[in-house]
């Protein structure tokens, strides 16, 4: 039963969706905070190339470097975001020339490119790569075996991400003042809420996790480096946000429902499937272009619910 081909593609989905779950939990922050940031496919790119070249040159067993390669992603995500969060935020520059700028610097013939060639990234396979856990021994289990207790940590540890992301902007005061600064910077600054502190620091945070979630690429789905190897996922997240009305747990649903577009194709080409593998392969691509159409006009965002100054620069003397 666990071999059928609906079982693999849940348990595909899952897998192949996790990079865009933590890559769209990072934008939420962002956003959230009234911050559109255009730049999480090169934030992705630099934490998987960052993430890989730790796992091939810090020494100790799998245990200690795949957590630092990690934390190397997070931090190199989270240095791309600060040159973004300094452009928007401090020079006020136009939120989506900024991200598309850093986006080309960082992405595929840029940054991440040039470390990737400069330390010979490409010639040799991860030392070490997150694999499946059979967590609580139920990995054999009928259908939930492999979908739920046969994932990576990774996956585990994005599910522990979305209920804190989710308790953080729903349950918490900072998680409410960012909300706050995310609709009216000029209330919430008139409350005493530091505007530009909380969106420096969610943009950071989005940074984070969208360098984890290109870890995700080149430490466990395709342990390796290749240029380019997020291949647009950071755009996919973007959109994921408004599919998921910029709320944590709907980011999951919809991450997994992009996943399963992903893995569709290789599973059905192992299984000798001959529909055009390209049809699949573009369905995720078309369903964001779909959905940022829907959201680009005042009224998409009224109904969905964004945040009412999202992509729209504050200063203090502007009230």
């Amino acid at each position: 039963m666990n071999n059928s081909i609906v079982v693999v593609v849940l348990a595909s989905a899952v897998a192949y969706g996790t990079p865009l779950l933590y890559a769209a939990l990072g934008e939420l922050l962002a956003e959230r905070s009234g911050v559109l940031n255009l730049g999480v496919e090169g934030m992705m790119l630099v934490g998987a190339v960052m993430g890989f070249l730790a796992v091939q040159r810090v020494g100790g067993p799998a245990g200690l470097v795949l957590p630092v390669a990690i934390g190397v992603a997070a931090l190199a995500g989270a240095a791309a975001a600060l040159i973004l969060a300094f452009l928007v935020i401090t020079l006020r520059a136009n939120q989506i020339v900024s991200g598309l700028a850093l986006t080309i610097f960082a992405g595929a013939a840029g940054l991440s490119s040039y470390i990737g060639n400069d330390f010979n990234l490409a010639d040799n396979p991860a030392r070490y790569s997150f694999g499946p856990v059979n967590l609580f021994g139920l990995q054999d289990l009928p259908v939930l075996g492999p979908v739920v207790f046969g994932q990576s940590w990774l996956v585990y540890a994005s599910w522990l991400c979305v209920v804190a992301v989710g308790f953080y902007l729903a349950r918490t005061r900072p998680g409410l003042n960012v909300r706050a600064v995310g609709e009216s910077p000029a209330a919430a600054d008139a409350m005493g809420i530091a505007v530009t502190k909380y969106r420096y620091l969610h943009t950071l945070a989005g940074g984070a996790f969208a360098g984890v979630g290109g870890a995700c690429f080149s430490l466990a789905l395709t342990p390796q480096w290749v240029d380019g190897l997020t291949a647009g996922a950071g755009w996919i997240a973007i959109a994921l946000v408004i599919f998921a009305f910029w709320r944590a747990d709907l980011c999951l649903v919809g991450a997994y429902v992009f996943g399963a577009f992903s893995a569709l194709p290789f599973t059905l080409q192992a299984r000798g499937v001959t529909i055009t593998p390209q049809l699949f392969q573009a369905l995720p691509y078309v369903m964001t272009i779909v959905v940022l159409v829907l959201v680009s006009s005042g009224i998409g965002k009224r109904r969905l619910g964004a945040p009412g100054s999202l992509g729209i620069p504050y200063v203090r003397e502007e009230r």
